[in-house]
């Protein structure tokens, strides 16, 4: 029992768990930086603030390209991606979310998706006038993608739907606007929980694993709501197919998939920075 006892004390846990782990480790090396500003007009002359903007319309180029062809593919093409499916659009779409946002993580924060950067505007993580860039570049990004997916495919892209997103016959318009919403919601907070400095502060794995629960979300919604609308939760992504595609059916629903990721960006930004980030109340007692 002795020997027990020492060893004990001798090799303490290194990390609490549970209450005892938030009250300990609350701030530890960590201060609250201040938030960005509403208009940052220094950012204009600054060749960063270009680089990130090009960093985030490759990575959206690529997305596209990538996914596009992915679901043209598994649309209209059995006999090449018969065994793809569902789920390999879904781990498509993960995936390149999860290699993208390792990629362009330090150079633009990996944002890659209007929501995600509507969402972190609101937390007050960017200036308007980088987000507005941002939001631009991902559009342009996923066009050209989108765009370059048809100039390869362009019989199948056209008879497979251009991989536009819709609300699926059966569904309703609200069902398809509730989907994309917590679609959204579920990709943001994950978004915010992964990158979380303060976090980051007392679990220093936190950085370096933050890509992977990100890609791991888009996966997981794809997983659940493409058979609703085929999933947008990415305006960029809806907006470069739509465009491409041009077909009246995929204009029909198209405001579901701006309106949703934004309200779904938004809740998840007010949740995580008021509800799970609020300092907690210490008694004086």
């Amino acid at each position: 029992e002795e020997d027990v006892r020492l060893g004990a004390n001798k090799f303490p846990e290194r990390q609490p768990i549970g209450t005892a782990a938030q009250s300990q480790d609350e701030g530890k090396d960590y201060t609250e930086p201040p938030p960005a500003p509403l208009f940052e007009t220094g950012e204009l002359v600054s060749w960063s603030f270009y680089r990130a903007g090009i960093a985030e319309f490759v990575a959206t180029f690529l997305f596209l390209y990538i996914t596009i062809l992915t679901v043209v593919g598994v649309s209209k093409s059995p006999s090449k991606c018969s065994t793809v499916g569902i789920q390999g659009i879904a781990w498509a779409f993960g995936g390149m979310i999860f290699a993208l946002v390792y990629c362009t993580a330090g150079i633009s924060g990996g944002h890659i998706n209007p929501a995600v950067t509507f969402g972190l505007l609101l937390a007050r993580k960017l200036s308007v006038t980088r987000a507005v860039f941002y939001m631009v570049m991902q559009c342009l990004g996923a066009i050209c993608g989108a765009g370059i997916v048809k100039g390869f495919q362009t019989g199948l892209y056209q008879s497979a739907g251009g991989g536009a997103n819709a609300v699926a016959p059966g569904y309703t318009k609200g069902d398809g606007l509730g989907a994309e919403i917590v679609g959204t919601f579920i990709l943001v907070y994950t978004v915010f929980s992964a990158t979380d400095a303060k976090r980051s502060a007392r679990d220093s794995h936190v950085p370096i694993l933050a890509p992977l629960p990100i890609g791991f979300a888009v996966f997981l919604v794809h997983l659940a709501t493409i058979p609703i609308t085929g999933t947008g939760i990415n305006p960029a992504r809806s907006l470069g197919a739509a465009i491409i595609y041009n077909r009246d059916h995929a204009w029909d629903d198209h405001w579901i998939f701006w309106v949703g990721p934004f309200i779904g960006a938004a809740l998840a930004a007010m949740y995580h920075q008021v509800v799970i980030r609020a300092i907690p109340f210490k008694s004086r007692s």
